[in-house]
């Protein structure tokens, strides 16, 4: 009968300990949450971003061109050798 009565005590905690942690988990995730936000940008407040591009407005089209480079493909690319299977 002692037996039984520890399974029972076993399942219950478990399950009672299951139902707390699908309560009380989105709290503590959202609370982990807002303590790393403020931690970042405590860290990472001061600094301005690297880009030194002047800004553009709203609606602005800009079309970067790739430079053309005189690309050269020479017809000796390597040493062609010939392989053999051998059996």
């Amino acid at each position: 009968m002692a037996f039984l009565r520890t399974i029972l005590i076993i399942l219950l905690v478990y399950y009672g300990l299951k139902i707390l942690v699908r309560l009380f988990a989105p709290k503590i995730l959202s609370f982990a949450a807002k303590k790393a936000e403020s931690h970042f940008k405590r860290t990472f407040g001061g600094f301005e971003p690297q880009g030194s591009q002047p800004e553009e407005k709203v609606g602005d089209v800009i079309i970067d061109k790739k430079p053309k480079g005189n690309k050269k493909d020479s017809e000796k690319v390597g040493e062609y050798i010939d392989f053999e299977e051998v059996d």
